[in-house]
């Protein structure tokens, strides 16, 4: 799992995009380059029994291990998320009560931010924020927003895949290989605009204070009818529940903070990279 920096702490947010004003985040943190694959959820599956499924794609392109991992929920995603951290010795982001329903953190927790209800402050692994997401989609390290996640106010070409730049996977029979999705983002991510909708950690009222609430999905997906303009920085979706498992939906991961040095993890096969990658 390739993480890139998202630098320039206290941004000046972007007032054309939605929500309005979007996109300023204080701190430097680590956002995944790519979305999570099939193969990335099976190995975390097999090594902490987390029991997170996915949706059958085999009529889209297939399940082969590089795909973005479709139909994970909301709360699964969660469960991934605090498998790392877990796996790597930190605070879990998200709680869950002994028969797996999610909770809001209180003020009796360690970690409880009045803020969030939603994220432990203590975690290193998270869901992005929409500030975190949409700063690593549209933002630029030299403050400058555009309209599409692949640093360009011109609308990005439809590809099956690559990675050629202002290219992104929509319009298509199915969803291309993570490392294969498209041109980067002025921060170098890919896929953040096409292949999957994205679930993000927020609410789609912007408070998260309520546990079952909707959540935001952002980026457009692979086929949504050809629309690029899902992708642009002015859609946000009407959201989705946090426990539907829709075969358009992905995620990535975030992490916080930036690590000052590089190294690697085996987490039962689960190959987690932190902090910059080399090369």
């Amino acid at each position: 799992m390739d993480f890139v920096t998202i630098g320039n702490p206290g941004n000046v947010a972007d007032t054309t995009g939605s929500p309005n004003p979007a996109g300023s985040v204080a701190y430097i943190y680590n956002i995944g380059k790519y979305e999570v694959s099939r193969d990335q959820i099976a190995k975390a599956n097999l090594a902490g029994s987390l029991g997170i499924t996915m949706f059958d794609s085999i009529s889209w392109g297939g399940d082969g291990v590089s795909k973005p991992a479709s139909g994970v929920n909301w709360y699964e995603a969660a469960k991934f998320v605090n498998y790392l951290n877990i796996s790597t010795g930190n605070s879990s982001a998200y709680k869950f009560d002994g028969g797996g329903k999610f909770q809001l953190w209180s003020s009796a927790d360690a970690g409880y931010d009045v803020n969030n209800e939603y994220r432990n402050s203590l975690a290193k692994y998270v869901l992005p924020s929409s500030a975190e997401w949409y700063k690593a989609a549209y933002g630029s390290p030299s403050g400058t927003w555009y309209n599409y996640p692949t640093g360009s106010d011109t609308a990005p070409i439809a590809v099956a895949g690559g990675t050629d730049p202002n290219t992104s996977v929509y319009n298509q029979s199915g969803p291309a290989d993570i490392t294969n999705a498209g041109g980067l983002s002025a921060y170098g991510t890919m896929g953040q605009g096409g292949n999957m909708w994205e679930w993000t950690e927020s609410a789609r009222d912007g408070s998260n204070d309520l546990g079952g609430e909707f959540r935001e999905i952002r980026g457009g997906m692979w086929d949504w009818g050809g629309q690029v303009g899902a992708q642009l920085s002015t859609q946000l979706s009407s959201g989705g529940s946090p426990d539907i498992e829709w075969w358009s939906d992905g995620f990535r991961v975030a992490m916080i903070p930036e690590p000052s040095s590089f190294s690697l993890l085996v987490l039962g096969g689960l190959v987690v990279a932190l902090g910059r990658k080399i090369g």
